[in-house]
């Protein structure tokens, strides 16, 4: 195997852990200045200009507190599940092309850590791994309460991830391909070859599910801080609590990245933008997370069931039907 691609691939690892876990805290920062804009109010504003280092304040305070393990939880368990749905996240990523290909000194670089044919499967598949990381966590702690969340979180994220794949069914019979770089090359021509146009059903299905499987308001079922406990979450402290919510982050920003290039055209979009036009739909989607949890109260579990089961898989189905009839004549 050639050296400098197993450097190359090293390289870009590193930097999208970095960059994401980064993110992943600035994104605190964002949500809670949104909030506050939304609510009249002012947001982090003492540790720093404008308040920006209270993430770093954060960060230091998650690594510092003390990590208690509660005496009767399964400790190997209670462990590893932060562990996994932090690393999930980033799992996903590898397949996510966040860049066009550039030349720096005669190497040709491409800004994908694993260009695999198969790719939107691939993600959808890692992600799906996640739910092994609440329910784990939950069921390993010394908690009725936590163990009650942690099969709530399952029964969404394995309801909504039946959406999520049969959105996606549509678009992907149009492309012919399950690579994320095939499907922005698709939509090469323009704004009017955007996916969006032609698969508007199946877009707004994959964004509703996206909150599902992020655990995002109005579908925040998974872990209702705002609830008497924190969920599956509750037995947690320190840097473990920490890798929970740095996988809610970072699902949010991957998930986003997958939105723009599979509906709205990627980073190839003909605009002329490039590589900004995919972060400015990417930051449109992020700041639409953090809008909606200012703007809608939760809905209860049944609903959120109902909605699954009764609306949104049937319209999947149907939209799959119609795109296939809609290709053979």
């Amino acid at each position: 195997m050639d050296i400098a691609f197993i450097v190359e691939t090293i390289v870009k690892i590193v930097v999208i852990l970095l960059v994401f876990s980064a993110l992943a805290g600035f994104g605190t920062y964002l949500e809670r200045k949104v909030l506050a804009f939304m609510q009249r109010r002012l947001g982090p504003m003492h540790v720093g200009p404008f308040g920006l280092l209270q993430v770093a304040a954060d960060g230091i305070k998650l690594f510092t507190k003390e990590d208690i393990i509660p005496q009767n939880v399964v400790k190997p368990i209670f462990k590893i599940a932060p562990v996994i749905t932090a690393a999930t996240a980033f799992m996903a990523a590898a397949a996510i092309p966040f860049w066009p290909e550039f030349t720096v000194f005669g190497y040709t670089v491409h800004p994908i850590v694993a260009d695999i044919n198969i790719g939107i499967l691939y993600i959808l598949g890692v992600m799906a791994i996640g739910l092994y990381g609440p329910l784990l966590g939950g069921m390993a702690s010394a908690n009725k309460f936590s163990l009650i969340s942690a099969a709530r979180s399952a029964a969404v994220f394995i309801s909504y991830e039946v959406v999520s794949g049969l959105s996606l069914l549509a678009p992907l019979m149009m492309v012919g391909s399950l690579s994320l770089i095939d499907i922005n090359n698709y939509q090469a021509g323009g704004i009017g070859s955007w996916i969006v146009w032609s698969q508007p059903v199946a877009f707004v299905l994959f964004w509703i599910a996206a909150f599902a499987e992020t655990g995002r308001t109005p579908f925040h079922l998974i872990a209702n801080d705002h609830e008497i406990i924190d969920g599956f979450g509750t037995e947690y402290s320190g840097m473990r609590w920490g890798l929970f919510f740095i996988g809610e982050y970072a699902n949010m920003f991957f998930i986003s990245f997958v939105i723009a290039i599979i509906f709205l055209g990627g980073y190839g979009d003909g605009t002329g933008l490039g590589v900004l036009g995919l972060l400015l739909k990417v930051a449109f989607f992020f700041f639409f997370f953090l809008w909606t949890r200012a703007a809608w109260p939760d809905v209860r579990p049944d609903q959120l069931m109902w909605l699954c089961w009764k609306v949104l898989m049937p319209l999947a189905v149907i939209n799959v039907v119609i795109t296939g009839f809609v290709m053979m004549f």
